[in-house]
């Protein structure tokens, strides 16, 4: 079931490894079959090292287990609670990435400062509310839901990822490979970001025609930056 997802996802999860965003088991990929409405991610406190496609689980979007010999991911129903509320989202990536995760512990958004955060993300990258002691008994998908209501005026396209206020990192994109370069792209915006706050002692963000030319020249209509897709 799902063979090629798996495959995606399978690799997706071990590029979290090369890329050095976890260690250990901290961290996990899925992917959504839209046609089906199943979702494959990683199992549950699996190590990457020897991990195998046929590893990887499926699920539907309660939750419930399809096809699969371990534990889905701890941190499924949060990604469930992004697909429900996002079509667009294809894939969802966690990561307690060592920069992003320590703005994500002081409940601070990560602000844009530079061009090459504003290639990626349309403005700042934000955090979320803490969450309160009667959200504990259902603590992922209450994680999902403040997620959510932190993206409610916002677009999880313009902006693919948030942190979670002291906990870490969640990205996503059209697929799990995308999700997994914009989780890697939010851990270099977060490095650079503190470095100049640490440089400055009052830094300003980057300007808002600025934000808007590096943007844009990567995403929209009128996007020129690189080659143009072949048939």
């Amino acid at each position: 079931m799902l063979e090629q997802l798996k495959e995606k996802v399978l690799k997706a999860n071990l590029d979290l490894v090369k890329n050095g965003l976890v260690l250990f088991t901290w961290g996990n990929v899925s992917a959504i079959d839209r046609q089906s409405g199943l979702v494959v991610i990683k199992p549950s406190g699996v190590s990457y090292d020897g991990m195998t496609a046929e590893d990887m689980v499926v699920v539907d979007l309660e939750g419930k287990v399809v096809e699969g010999k371990y534990r889905p991911s701890s941190d499924t129903p949060t990604h469930i609670e992004l697909y429900r509320a996002h079509p667009e989202i294809g894939g969802v990536v966690h990561t307690h990435s060592t920069f992003a995760t320590g703005f994500a512990q002081a409940c601070r958004a990560i602000t844009a400062y530079g061009t090459t955060h504003a290639d990626y993300f349309y403005g700042d990258i934000p955090c979320t509310r803490s969450l309160r002691p009667d959200e504990m008994d259902e603590y992922e998908r209450n994680t999902g839901r403040v997620i959510n209501e932190t993206f409610e005026d916002k677009d999880v396209v313009a902006v693919p990822a948030c942190l979670v206020a002291n906990h870490g990192v969640f990205a996503w994109g059209k697929d799990a490979a995308e999700a997994v370069y914009h989780a890697t792209v939010v851990e270099e915006v977060a490095k650079m970001a503190f470095i100049t706050e640490h440089l400055a002692k009052k830094p300003e963000r980057l300007p808002a025609h600025v934000a808007d030319k590096h943007y844009f020249r990567k995403h929209g209509k009128n996007a020129y930056y690189g080659q143009d897709k072949k048939d």
